[in-house]
């Protein structure tokens, strides 16, 4: 005699009647909020790693990617809260941008912290790597929101329409545009130059209007995608600090996926990583980013930036490590303020991640 139980539950599941209760609650769109352009190397970054998701959950997860920081009507230090109300579900997010909330975030901002080691890129790879990239990831997490990977921005280096600039007493009284962040202030002053906090999307604007003398921004990811040489005629390769990119998702979207899509979705924040940080250091290191996107078929119009600059009439100074080790010293103050703040044992972390990479 049949089971009358089973019989039923077999007929339910050959008429699709019982699915998943995780693909039950996906959302048609998904929002992934981006500060900058689509075609700056941050939104090449978004938008590659919403189409690998895409395309590996079969459109299950489907992901728009949003830019200009219209998701929160320009002023990008407000993403994580809206990360954390779910009004968007994930961000290609800066550190920089959430440091105010995640006072940790500002370890990469410490000015000449990084660059001033051997091999700056491989110094933050150990950062992200090491014991103090695990606390990062934590302080992120505590907020609410599930972290994903790293990605990469660039170091951040100085343009302006004064120059060029070869040591701190140049930088005397320069009005520079500066991120609305507590600590770009605090080193600008100490440089000698007057900062300016302006939103991102109005900074171009300042330009245009001669309102500032110059700005910081990383080369490749948004210098030469805005075609800084425009307003600004003088480079300076200070890499005074870094700006890396993260990628989180609210928490409660992250539980609503199923164990398969968040493997995939971890999976796709990995290849993310490479992609952004190859995109990021074209031109800049050791030629293994050129090789990496030659094998995955995304090589950019720019391979070589500092030829570009100097094609459009830039003056490209390129700091020794004896320069660098100048402007560190002329910030040293602002390296024992922040680290008071960002937490001694964290800033501790971070100098034996990179001493042990080195």
């Amino acid at each position: 005699m049949k089971n009358p139980v089973r019989t039923v539950l077999l007929a339910a599941i050959c008429l699709g009647l019982l699915s998943a209760p995780a693909a039950a609650a996906y959302k048609n769109e998904y929002k992934l909020s981006v500060v900058p352009s689509a075609t700056s190397g941050w939104g090449l970054t978004g938008t590659y790693f919403a189409d690998q998701v895409r395309e590996r959950t079969q459109g299950r997860v489907n992901i728009k990617v949003y830019f200009g920081a219209q998701l929160m009507a320009g002023k990008q230090t407000s993403e994580l809260l809206l990360v954390r109300r779910g009004a968007i579900d994930f961000a290609l997010a800066s550190t920089i941008n959430w440091s105010p909330q995640i006072e940790e975030l500002n370890l990469p901002a410490l000015p000449f912290f990084i660059a001033n080691n051997p091999d700056r890129y491989k110094a933050m790879d150990a950062i992200e790597a090491g014991k103090s990239g695990k606390m990062l990831e934590a302080a992120i997490e505590k907020t609410g929101v599930k972290f994903l990977g790293w990605s990469e921005n660039g170091f951040r280096e100085l343009t302006t329409s004064k120059g060029p600039i070869n040591k701190p007493e140049d930088m005397k009284g320069m009005k520079l545009r500066v991120c609305g962040t507590p600590i770009f202030a605090d080193i600008f002053t100490a440089l000698g130059s007057n900062p300016q906090a302006i939103n991102w999307s109005e900074a171009v604007t300042g330009f245009q209007q001669g309102i500032v003398d110059g700005q910081e921004n990383p080369t490749n990811g948004i210098n030469i995608p805005l075609q800084i040489w425009t307003w600004h005629k003088y480079h300076t390769d200070w890499h005074y600090m870094i700006d890396p990119l993260f990628l989180t998702v609210n928490d409660k979207v992250w539980k609503s996926f199923s164990a398969e899509d968040q493997k995939i979705i971890l999976d796709c924040a990995k290849d993310a990583e490479k992609y952004g940080k190859a995109l990021s250091r074209l031109g800049f290191d050791d030629g293994s980013a050129l090789r990496y996107l030659e094998s995955i078929g995304m090589v950019p119009a720019v391979t070589d930036p500092y030829k570009v600059m100097e094609e459009k009439g830039m003056t490209v100074t390129r700091f020794t490590p004896e320069q660098i080790a100048e402007f560190y010293k002329a910030t040293q103050g602002v390296r024992d303020t922040w680290t008071t703040k960002i937490g001694v044992e964290l800033v501790k972390a971070a100098e034996e991640d990179m001493k042990a990479a080195q």
